[in-house]
């Protein structure tokens, strides 16, 4: 299965020639315009499927706030705010993400989510948040980003520099599919077009181990399948206690 998974992979390449193109002249960027849009709309449908797993994650996000004081949040690639509906009230929230075109759709959902109070949203990418200060975050949020990311150890080291000692890192994340499976065989099939679709995702990432030796005090993870397309059923999902 491996030669035939690279044959193909390669064939799929192939036809993404003029994707490549484009890139490498710059017009790709067009599409981080288009992308706010068409991620808007897929995490409506995410949330929908993902509603009990995400709601059960976040729940334990107050345990982390220190007594007495508010809890200050960052969220590592905040896209459209997708994750604010299930943050606990009175929440003080950091907005990171790349991408400047997001703030139109992030906005709407700052105005929806009223419960919560938004300090800043940071152009930064989850490798570099050097304008954030060591130790002063109780939870730092990152969930369909880490597919994304240049250096997910890199994304790491600076999650766990912001947070305060005792915060938590809570991810949910898509990841590579077991080996033996159609659904790994596909996802090293289909990466070179999905890379584009997602800007920038990579569905054969084993994020888990990155998470595994990133130094943190506690790390609570589970494996599941999720009611998703089976390229991106695979999910990591919990939190890493610094």
């Amino acid at each position: 299965m491996t030669f035939l998974m690279r044959v193909f992979a390669l064939l799929v390449n192939a036809l993404c020639l003029p994707l490549h193109l484009m890139d490498a002249v710059g017009l790709y960027q067009i599409y981080k315009r288009i992308f706010p849009f068409c991620l808007y709309r897929i995490s409506v449908t995410y949330n929908k499927k993902m509603y009990d797993k995400k709601k059960e994650l976040f729940r334990s996000l107050s345990e982390f706030k220190k007594p007495g004081a508010q809890l200050t949040l960052l969220e590592i690639g905040c896209g459209t705010g997708a994750n604010f509906e299930f943050y606990p009230p009175g929440c003080k929230v950091i907005c990171t993400d790349p991408n400047p075109h997001f703030h139109k759709y992030l906005k709407r959902c700052m105005d929806d989510n009223s419960h919560l109070s938004y300090e800043r949203f940071l152009v930064a990418s989850g490798e570099d948040m050097g304008s954030v200060e060591d130790d002063s975050v109780d939870a730092v949020v990152c969930t369909l980003v880490l597919c994304s990311v240049n250096s997910i150890a890199q994304t790491l080291r600076e999650a766990h520099r912001i947070l305060r000692p005792g915060g938590a890192f809570f991810f949910m994340e898509h990841v590579v599919a077991d080996p033996s499976s159609w659904a790994y065989f596909f996802q090293h099939v289909l990466q070179p077009i999905w890379y584009y679709f997602g800007d920038g995702c990579e569905v054969t990432r084993e994020t888990w181990k990155h998470l595994e030796s990133a130094g943190f005090s506690e790390l609570k993870i589970r494996h599941i399948e999720a009611p998703l397309i089976f390229v991106i059923k695979p999910h990591i999902v919990g939190y890493a206690v610094k």
